[in-house]
């Protein structure tokens, strides 16, 4: 198994992704804009990571 799932993809060149820890369940936000790339935790309105449910699905 893949600890971690791609389950959001927007964008060709300039694009944003969001990925899921399937051990923990935390979700990231990768942007890449053809110069750099950065990766952090989703948040949700209060700060904290966005979790997914492992027998959830997220499309």
């Amino acid at each position: 198994m893949k600890r971690f799932k791609k389950v959001y993809t927007q964008g060709v060149v300039n694009y944003v992704e969001i990925w899921v820890d399937t051990e923990t369940g935390v979700n990231y936000v990768i942007m890449t804009n053809g110069v750099g790339t950065g990766m952090t935790p989703l948040l949700d309105e209060n700060g904290k990571p966005i979790v997914t449910k492992q027998n959830e699905k997220k499309e």
